[in-house]
C-alpha cells in the first residue's frame, strides 16, 4: 500500500446496489480509506445541481481524489488499483499481463456492458459491423472461453478485473440477463467469498433499506 493511502484523501459517490458496489469491493480489498458519499436516487439526489456537477450524467460511481474527478467504474478502477496495488492487483507496466489485463478491463464497459444492457432493453444491433461489441451470444461466448482457462480472469493471477467482473455477473446471473453457464458459476464461487463482497453486500441492504423508509415517509407526508 503506498504513503497515500494513509491519508483520507478519496471521496466514493454511492447508492446502493449500483455499479458503485464495485469500487466499495475494491476499496474493500485493497483496505484504502475513503469517505463515503452516500446519494438516494429514490429521491432523485443524484440529479440534484450539486451531485451534476460532478457527473453530469447523474450516475455512480464518482471518486474524489484531491482535485481529482474519476467518473466512470472502470477509470475509478485502474486508478485505485495502479494507485494502491500496482504490481499486485494491477499488473504493472512492465509485466506482461499488464497488456491482458487491460484488455479484460475495457472489454467489460465497451462489449460485455453495452450487449448485457441491449439484451435487457430487447435491443438487436441492426448491423453487426458498425455495433460496438458485434453480438451478444460472441461475447458471452468469449468471455466463458477466458474464463474456462481459470481460476482466475488472467490464468493464476487474481486481479482487480476479477473484482469488477465477479461484481457484474453476480448481478447480472441473479437478474437473468447473464445465463448461469456452469464456468460462470464456479469463477464466482472463487471470487465472491472474498470477504469485500460480504461488506458491500451488507452496507447497501442497510443502505437501501434507509432509503426506501425515506422515500415512504416523504410519499406518506405529500
Amino acid at each position: 500500500m503506498s504513503d497515500k493511502a494513509l491519508g483520507n484523501e478519496l471521496i466514493l459517490f454511492h447508492s446502493p446496489h449500483t455499479r458503485s458496489s464495485s469500487v466499495l469491493i475494491l476499496l474493500n480489498e485493497l483496505d484504502v480509506p475513503f469517505e463515503l458519499n452516500v446519494l438516494n436516487m429514490q429521491m432523485g439526489e443524484n440529479r440534484q445541481p450539486d451531485y451534476l456537477a460532478i457527473n453530469p450524467l447523474g450516475k455512480v460511481p464518482a471518486l474524489l481524489d484531491d482535485d481529482a474527478l474519476i467518473t466512470d467504474q472502470v477509470a475509478i478502477y485502474l486508478h485505485v488499483a495502479d494507485l494502491f496495488s500496482s504490481g499486485e492487483l494491477a499488473p504493472g507496466l512492465s509485466d506482461p499481463l499488464r497488456g491482458p489485463y487491460l484488455r479484460w478491463m475495457l472489454f467489460y464497459s465497451a462489449c460485455f456492458e453495452p450487449a448485457v444492457c441491449d439484451k435487457a432493453m430487447g435491443w438487436v444491433p441492426s448491423a453487426q459491423k458498425i455495433s460496438p461489441y458485434g453480438d451478444y451470444d460472441t461475447v458471452i461466448r468469449v468471455l466463458i472461453e477466458q474464463l474456462s482457462a481459470g481460476p482466475y480472469l488472467l490464468g493464476e493471477r487474481f486481479t482487480a478485473a476479477d473484482l469488477l467482473w465477479a461484481t457484474a455477473l453476480k448481478y447480472c446471473t441473479a437478474l437473468g440477463s447473464v445465463e448461469p453457464d456452469p464456468v460462470i458459476t464456479q469463477y464466482l464461487a472463487r471470487v465472491t467469498i472474498r470477504p469485500g463482497f460480504a461488506y458491500a453486500e451488507a452496507l447497501d441492504t442497510r443502505l437501501a433499506a434507509e432509503h426506501e423508509a425515506e422515500r415512504l415517509t416523504q410519499k406518506a407526508s405529500n
